[in-house]
């Protein structure tokens, strides 16, 4: 069992930045592949970037590639989405989710466990 809780979200302008982060329980966590998904309003949600339990491998959506890095630390427990260059359009809710599975990492039905969202709102 695993429990995800985020954090890090907030009010920013357009170009700005913000450390998402999501704290892990459960003394299995270093066995699961992280990911971050996000739902704007009125859309479903998406995915934006995954990580191997061993941290070598990395997945991002074409949208935020180059702007957005995932990256976890497994003595803390914490997953981190550090968010560069935000746009308007990145403005959404933000979901740490965990999977022990290895393929089709950005289909949500994959991933078992999720945590409640932390807000990103990017203003113009």
């Amino acid at each position: 069992q695993v429990q995800l809780v985020e954090s890090g979200g907030g009010l920013v302008q357009a170009g700005g930045s913000l450390r998402l982060s999501c704290t892990a329980s459960g003394r299995t966590f270093s066995s699961y592949v992280m990911g971050w998904f996000r739902q704007a309003p009125g859309k479903e949600r998406e995915f934006v970037a995954a990580i191997s339990w061993s941290s070598l491998r990395t997945r991002y959506a074409d949208s935020v590639k180059g702007r957005f890095t995932i990256s976890r630390d497994k003595v803390k427990k914490v997953v981190y989405l550090q968010t560069n260059n935000l746009k308007p359009e990145d403005t959404a809710v933000y979901y740490c989710a965990a999977t022990t599975e290895q393929t089709e990492l950005i289909r949500e039905a994959r991933y078992d466990y999720w945590g409640q969202g932390t807000q990103v709102t990017v203003s113009s």
